[in-house]
Parts: C-alpha cells; sequence; structure tokens
C-alpha cells in the first residue's frame, strides 16, 4: 500500500573508517528492504543528521532535536558502491558497526553510497542555509 510513497527509514551509514572520514555516507543494505527497493526504482534520496556532538547542544544538555540544534540534510542520488570502492565501503562500514559482521549472509547484503547533489544546513529554529557541496 505504500509502493511509491515517500517514506523516511533508519539505515546504518558510516562515512569511513573512524580515522578517513570522507563525508561521503556509505550504506550496507539488501534488496529485502523496501527502502532499498524503491532506491533501486528512483535513486534520489535525503538524509538528515541531527547535531549530536556540537558544542552548544551538548554543553547545554539540549536535546539533538532541540530546534536549537543544527541539523544537516544530503540530497543525492544513492548508487551501488563499484567494485573498486567496495573494499573501502567494508572498512568504514564494518569498522564503525561491528554487529553487521553478525547480520544474516542469506539476506544478500551489499554497499550503497550517496552521491551528494545538494546540502542543507538548518539551525537555530529554522533558519537555512545551502551549503557548496565543494566544501
Amino acid at each position: 500500500q505504500i509502493q511509491g510513497m515517500p517514506y523516511g527509514n533508519c539505515l546504518l551509514l558510516s562515512d569511513g573508517p573512524v580515522n578517513n572520514s570522507t563525508g561521503i555516507p556509505f550504506f550496507y543494505v539488501t534488496r529485502k528492504d523496501n527502502t532499498v527497493t524503491d532506491l533501486l526504482k528512483n535513486p534520489m534520496a535525503s538524509l538528515t543528521l541531527p547535531e549530536t556532538d556540537g558544542n552548544f547542544c551538548r554543553k547545554n544538555v539540549i536535546d539533538p532535536e532541540d530546534p536549537r540544534c543544527a541539523r544537516l540534510t544530503l540530497m543525492g542520488q544513492m548508487v551501488m558502491v563499484p567494485p573498486e570502492e567496495v573494499e573501502f565501503a567494508k572498512q568504514a562500514v564494518f569498522s564503525r558497526h561491528p554487529v553487521v559482521r553478525k547480520w544474516p549472509r542469506s539476506y544478500e547484503w551489499f554497499f550503497m553510497k550517496m552521491n551528494i547533489e545538494h546540502i542543507w544546513l538548518q539551525s537555530w529554529y529554522g533558519e537555512g542555509s545551502a551549503i557548496p557541496v565543494e566544501e
């Protein structure tokens, strides 16, 4: 009933191993997830990340979902990671989320990444601004 409808989902992600963040979100996914099935048909997606480690919110013990805490939205196309990048994607995801090594292999997991086309930074009660992708 929800096929073709936009909806949110929580996917495990990493932008690189702990000491080598790239800013490119990598995901470990399965076609058994409706989100992934939809993305393979229409790869446009957005990813919103709350400010969980920023000085203001942490120092003032403010919930990351409070409007005073920044949120970054990345928009772009989700694509399968090409063979020459799979090893890096594996290191990126597995180093930050070791539990995935125990996930059932029968789900035929694979890696996707977001090719970022737009970045939107929202902070302080709705103020927002576009950030150049190059930055």
